[in-house]
């Protein structure tokens, strides 16, 4: 069978540390990508000293340097307009891959060319508590073609999601919902999948096969501390999910309550509004509540406490990467 090609696109900002890491896991993979895009945006670091030193063991890796920083969203946007390849993997360089992931996700998109994207289940490691679990445990037993109307059935499991760092995006259909749009910041990766998967239906192979480090300064993170500019996120997101353009999708995301992984702010922005009601159903609110409890209660649960309570109510696939592959604790400078 021919696969797809693929590139792979690697944004990096001061994370030399942890680029050995992720291109290690990249280059050692089963099946190779067409090309690894590696867009360093303007580190202080030694980062470039890094990534050279891969380009001269594997040509496949292409360095791109901006000369000043220009963010996480233009230097991705960047990366898009640079990769040649059918199908599009964005590896964060202080997150990891699994061997066979590009093997296992490829096979399955070859197998079913309508699907916009791919992912597998991913798992979560926060650096800061300790705490491990995996999302998207549970959605199907076997690698399969998600149809929309399957995916609003797993939502209504309460099973159904769609890590990002596990995703490989079909271009086409990623450029058809607008790439990753800036103004919306933290959430541009969720509307872009939920909403190419809910018009196209997504490829999903149930093996804990990308690995997500969460860093208390991430990007994420340190938006959503910003309560105001959180909250303009998710307005402007509910005005595309309403626009013409994008409410076939957005009926999906209404039946499923997909819309709960936004917590308070969302269930805020939905109350307030009266065009933003439609998406007020008794599983979104039964959802969305639940999902702010768990957040409350993660703040002051013990990091034992909470990692056997996610491993006995479901939350723990098989082992992903093996535990040597985590780096040492960065040096302090």
């Amino acid at each position: 069978m021919s696969l797809p090609r693929l590139s792979v696109i690697i944004p990096n900002y001061n994370h030399a540390h942890y680029l050995p890491r992720s291109l290690t896991a990249i280059v050692q993979q089963s099946v190779q990508p067409m090309e690894i895009l590696v867009l360093d945006d303007g580190s202080s670091d030694d980062s470039v000293e890094v990534i050279e030193s891969f380009v001269k063991n594997h040509p496949v890796i292409r360095l791109h340097r901006n000369e000043k920083n220009l963010g996480i969203i233009a230097n991705v946007d960047l990366g898009l307009n640079l990769a040649r390849g059918d199908y599009l993997a964005f590896a964060a360089a202080d997150d990891e891959v699994a061997p066979g992931f590009f093997e296992k996700s490829l096979t399955l998109l070859a197998k079913h060319p309508e699907a916009a994207l791919s992912c597998t289940i991913g798992e979560y490691r926060e650096t800061a508590s300790g705490l491990s679990w995996h999302m998207g445990y549970g959605v199907t037993d076997q690698p399969a073609y998600l149809s929309p109307a399957r995916m609003v059935e797993c939502e209504r499991r309460g099973r159904f999601y769609i890590p990002p760092n596990s995703v490989i995006f079909k271009k086409s259909a990623l450029f058809e919902v607008g790439r990753f749009r800036p103004e919306l910041k933290f959430a541009c990766d969720w509307f872009a999948m939920y909403v190419a998967g809910f018009r196209y239906g997504i490829c999903f192979v149930p093996e804990p096969l990308a690995v997500f480090h969460v860093q208390p300064d991430s990007y994420y993170q340190r938006h959503r501390r910003d309560k105001v500019a959180y909250q303009k996120v998710i307005y402007d997101l509910l005005d595309l999910l309403n626009s013409s353009k994008f409410r076939d999708a957005g009926e999906f995301i209404r039946e499923g309550g997909s819309l709960y992984l936004f917590g308070w702010p969302m269930l805020r922005a939905i109350l307030s509004e009266p065009r933003y009601r439609r998406y007020l159903n008794p599983l979104f609110l039964r959802k969305n509540l639940w999902h702010i409890t768990r957040l409350q209660l993660k703040k002051i649960t013990p990091a034992f406490l909470g990692n056997w309570y996610l491993g006995v109510t479901g939350y723990r696939a098989r082992p992903a990467v093996p535990a040597e592959s985590v780096l040492p604790p960065k040096p302090q400078s």
